[in-house]
């Protein structure tokens, strides 16, 4: 989740791509280079209470609930997402992909 993030700070579009999930993975351009955005920071709230339910879960299954700050044409604004990660063989052995998010209310 950290390196995602830090790849949308540098607009690292091609590690983006690579950590997302096949079946998910956007064919459009995700980072708009007109688009002032600046980030903020990244909270990452529950990644620790959802592992301890993952004894009940998928072994290869994971979610992470963040909110990411940032300003967007100079209006902050908040991101708060809880993802959903699939672990499968990758380059290098196992890894974790980003398959989707939801928006808690």
């Amino acid at each position: 989740m950290r390196s995602r993030y830090s790849a949308y700070t540098l607009q690292n579009e091609p590690y983006l791509l690579s950590t997302w999930h096949e079946s998910t993975r956007p064919t459009e351009p995700i980072i708009n280079q007109d688009e002032k955005l600046q980030w903020l920071g990244l909270e990452v709230k529950s990644a620790l209470r959802l592992r301890q339910r993952k004894a009940e879960a998928q072994p290869n299954e994971d979610f992470v609930e963040f909110v990411a700050r940032l300003r967007v044409n100079g209006r902050g604004q908040r991101l708060h997402e809880l993802s959903r990660f699939l672990r499968e063989p990758g380059e290098g052995g196992l890894r974790w992909f980003y398959v989707d998010g939801e928006f808690p209310e």
